[in-house]
Order: C-alpha cells, then structure tokens, then sequence
C-alpha cells in the first residue's frame, strides 16, 4: 500500500437517476446512515486529497449542491451542463483545474460499497508502474449492464466496451470496468480533449479514454477488486436494496469482531454512525439508527427500533421505540413503549409496558410501569407512577411542566394537570384529577362523589343480558345511595404495583 495522496478526487454525480422514478436525487437516497454520495466521500476522506472535486448537474443539481455544502464544505461543486456523458463530466472537472499535476482519481458517486482500503490500492498500483492510467476491475457472476474489460492475449488492458455497444461475444466477458481510475492528470486532460461521442447514446464515455490510451502506447495498469460486490453501483431501487443489504452485513459483522452478540444478523440493521460497546446483546428485529450509542452489557430486543438514542451499561430495552432518548445503567424499558426525544431514564428506573414519554426527566430507580404518559415533566428518584396516569401538558395552546419530587407514589388512574408540583413524598389518590399542588409529605385526593343508583340495569336495560345477570344475581331495588363516606384511616392510593 502507498501513502500517496491524491493531487485531486473527481465524483461524477450528476446522473438522473431516472430509473429511480424518484423526486430525490439518485445519490441523495440513503441506506444505513447516509446518502450513497455521503459513503463515497466517506471513502475518499481518508485519502486526504488536495482538492475533491464533485460533478453536480440536471435537475437535481440545486438539491445535490446543498448536501455537498453541508457534508463536504471544503469540496468544489463544478457544474455539468447539459449532460454528455462520463466522459463530458470528467472533462468539465478538468478544466476547472487546468494547472493540476499529480494523480487523479475518478470515481461515481453512486457507488456506495468502495472502501478506502481498495481505493488506496488502486493508488499503490497506479505509483508502482507509473502508468498513465489504472483501472479498477471486477469479475461478476452476471456483469448485466456493465461495460467490459477487454485484453490482449498477454493480458494487457485494451479497452472497455459499453455493454449497449458491445457484441455478442464481447458480452460474455465477466470481467468490468468499476468506474474507478487512477489517472496522470496531465495524460487525462489529453485524452479527454480527444473525446468524440461516437456511440449508441452519443455521448463522451470516460471510458474510451483508455481505449485512447493503449492506441498511443501509453501504460495502463488495472487492479481486479477482492471482492466484486464492493464495486456494485446503485441505478433502481432494487439494487439500492441489495447495497443496503451488503453493508448492513458489513456493519452488523464489524461489531461482532468487535465483542457485540448479534443473535440473528439477518434481521439487525444498522446505521454507519451506531456505536457499540464490547458485550452488548441485539437480538432480532432490532434496528439502530442515527447516533445510538449502546453500553456494555446491555440488551436491547427483540423487536426495538433506537434512532438517536443512548443505552446505559446493562440496561435493557425490548420491544420498544424510542427516539432521541437517554436510558440509564441498570434500566429497562418495554414491551410496548414509546420514549420520544427528551426522554432521560435514570439508573435503575423502570418504563414498562404501553408507557409513551416525552421531554421527561424521570430519576434514578423511578417506575413508570405500565398504560401511562409522562409529557414535559421532571420526577424525581424511587417514585412511582401507577398504571393509567396522565401528565396532562397541553392546554390546547401551550405545553407546561409537571414536577414530581423524589419517592412521591402517584396512584392509578390519575390525572396531574399541568402546571403542576408534586412534592417529595407526596401521595396522589387513586383516580384522583389533581389540579393544584400537593406539598410534600401530603397525599392530595381529587375524586368526584360517586353515586350508586340501585336497580337501574333492571329498569334502562331490560331484555339485555345484563339485566338477566343482574336479576339471577337478586338485584332488585329502585332507590339511590351514596356511598358511605371514606374514613380518613383509609388507604386511598389503590395504586398499581410497582
């Protein structure tokens, strides 16, 4: 391998897409954590080129110029207009450097799967023969579309024959060109000003730039790529579903070399920018998106979906779907919930089965069981939510906050209607609609009066099956009573289990 850097990396990015049938830019589409430009120069980064160069145009240009803005700053955008072809686009990058001397590389920006590992040996070979030229070749099983590789009888590279050009012969090569080159700038910027569009589609290919150059008897050099999935290109969504596929596979097989116990990889798919730690457990349907972040020994799945969220040491998570969230060392969380951004779980704590939770701070060993929504709310350490309880935080206009301080026990069925302030300690009733503060050490009761009207099943719903089951159970009775009021040695919690 070399150390050499590139004097210059040209991306040809301004293809169509049309088959793609797609309002997006076909190297704006993503799989596993960025758009198949963002892992082409993710590939190049690393090379540490003089000048990266990327070839926008059509119209799609405006959109694919902003990304590279944004992911790129230090790229130049050159413009390809009208579109002629690769080697038309290769050219307008060229004279956009007309002073450029050194090694070149060109390669598409809708080829997702190249490492830098093969680019760099792209490089290595192209300063070891000196050629004026290096190709990157693979042998496919099936080359489909793909221009091929042609060579005399002593192996040299002749040419590359477009497939639509191609004779019957020439398409049952196996070997093709990948569209990475190693090019002395001086001897691309010649060749290209040579090209003529003499072909089925009339346009420049960049690929007769080496035909030009085996007829001037310059050198090129070819490198066959270890593996021919690597150089796949994306140009419908079926094979961006098969590029998809392969670097997930690359992904999920990077991080268990690295100590993480993938159960079925077959199911787990995640993003470039997940990151584990050593001993961590996914098991199947589970997928990490975005910047999630996964501490040892934790468990996450069956069946979670994690987008930008942080999974603390040996904590568990399964069946869940949270989103930009924070779950503490020694929590756990599911079957059934819904953390949304701005969730954080303390240590220990507990979010069970069909809780939703949003921007809510919720302490060390709290338990939010089960059937209940904490929206825009502090709750302090070993409290305890009961099942069915809502923070009631929209007026209809704006969101308030709800604080509930440590240890406070919360009952079953509650309402806290925002703002509001729990204190330490404190106690909710049971059904209880809580609409002013309770202090701490107090328990606040928010309940209607319930009145029981004796035989009104009987009366209103004769004929039903209920009023049958009443009448076998003796119901009879017309009159209505109250029920005889709470003495205050009662326990008014009826809380759920913690």
């Amino acid at each position: 391998m070399t150390d050499a850097r590139p004097a210059a990396v040209l991306v040809l990015a301004a293809g169509q897409g049309s088959r793609m049938k797609s309002a997006t830019a076909k190297v704006l589409h993503r799989m596993c954590g960025r758009t198949l430009l963002g892992h082409v120069l993710s590939a190049v980064e690393p090379l540490k080129p003089e000048r990266t160069l990327i070839v926008v145009g059509g119209a799609a240009q405006p959109e694919v110029e902003r990304f590279v803005n944004k992911a790129a700053p230090s790229a130049d955008v050159v413009v390809q207009a009208p579109a002629r072809g690769t080697g038309h686009a290769a050219r307008t990058a060229a004279e956009a450097l007309p002073d450029l001397e050194g090694t070149v590389l060109v390669m598409h920006g809708d080829t997702p799967l190249f490492t830098t590992a093969t680019l760099t040996a792209v490089l290595a070979r192209h300063e070891e023969t000196r050629a004026a030229a290096t190709m990157l070749t693979a042998v496919m099983p099936d080359p489909g579309n793909y221009g091929r590789v042609t060579r005399d009888a002593d192996g040299h590279v002749t040419g590359v024959v477009e497939e639509r050009d191609a004779t019957d012969v020439q398409r049952q090569i196996n070997e093709i060109c990948t569209g990475v080159y190693a090019f002395d700038a001086a001897a691309l910027r010649a060749s290209l000003a040579e090209l003529t569009p003499h072909n089925a589609q009339q346009e420049e290919y960049l690929t007769d730039v080496i035909a030009g150059l085996v007829a001037s008897s310059a050198v090129v050099a070819s490198v066959v790529a270890d593996d021919w999935r690597e150089t796949l290109g994306v140009n419908d969504r079926a094979q961006l579903a098969t590029a998809r596929r392969i670097m997930r596979d690359r992904i999920v097989a990077h991080w268990m070399a690295e100590g993480v116990t993938v159960t079925d990889p077959e199911t787990t798919w995640m993003g470039v920018n997940v990151r584990l730690e050593p001993d961590v457990t996914l098991h199947q349907n589970t997928q990490l998106h975005g910047a999630t972040v996964i501490r040892s020994g934790a468990v996450v799945g069956p069946d979670c979906t994690l987008t930008d969220t942080v999974v603390g040491a040996s904590a568990t998570v399964v069946k869940s779907h949270c989103v930009g969230a924070e779950i503490g060392a020694d929590a756990s969380v599911g079957p059934y919930s819904y953390l949304r951004p701005g969730t954080r779980l303390g240590a220990g704590g507990k979010i069970g089965a069909f809780v939703e939770t949003k921007n809510a701070e919720i302490g060390s060993q709290t338990k939010v069981p089960h059937l209940t929504y904490v929206g825009d709310a502090t709750i302090g350490a070993d409290a305890n939510i009961g099942a069915g309880t809502v923070f009631v935080n929209y007026d209809g206009v704006d969101k308030h906050h709800t604080t509930v301080g440590d240890a406070a026990f919360v009952g079953s069925g509650s309402m806290l209607v925002a703002p509001r302030e729990i204190g330490a300690g404190a106690y909710v009733a049971a059904g209880s609609a809580v609409t002013e503060d309770v202090p701490a050490g107090a328990i606040g009761i928010g309940r209607a009066r319930q009145r029981t009207i004796l035989g009104w099943v009987l009366r209103r719903r004769a004929g039903t099956k209920s009023a049958e089951a009443a009448r076998a159970a003796g119901a009879e009775g017309t009159m209505e009573s109250p029920s005889p009021p709470r003495s205050s040695t009662d326990d008014p919690r009826q809380g759920s289990e913690p």
